[in-house]
């Protein structure tokens, strides 16, 4: 499985690698207030991908942290439950004291 996923992998290096070559030529990029950029299309659109994938990952940061913080809380809970499922338990496997009369 690894090769075939490193095989992946080197193809899509490849096209990509292909597409930046080809893709060379400057691009003007305009912005308000008569700002421009002019640079190479592959760079722009390399930027503008890296630019999404942090906000994609900034975005996703509450949840990531809200379901570690819910995790730690119920790994709290049952280790509470364990801790207190293994006291009844020695509880029982005790013998009654003198004098109990058990059923």
């Amino acid at each position: 499985m690894k090769i075939v996923f490193r095989i992946v992998a080197a193809m899509l290096f490849f096209v990509f690698f292909v597409f930046a070559l080809k893709n060379t030529q400057e691009a003007a990029l305009h912005f308000f207030l008569g700002y421009e950029i002019r640079a190479p299309l592959v760079l722009l659109l390399l930027a503008f991908f890296m630019g999404g994938t942090v906000l994609g990952i900034l975005a996703m940061m509450p949840t990531v942290f809200r379901h570690r913080r819910d995790l730690t809380k119920h790994k709290k809970t049952i280790a509470t439950m364990e801790k207190d499922h293994e006291a009844q338990r020695a509880a029982q496997l005790q013998p009654p004291p003198d004098g109990v009369v058990s059923k």
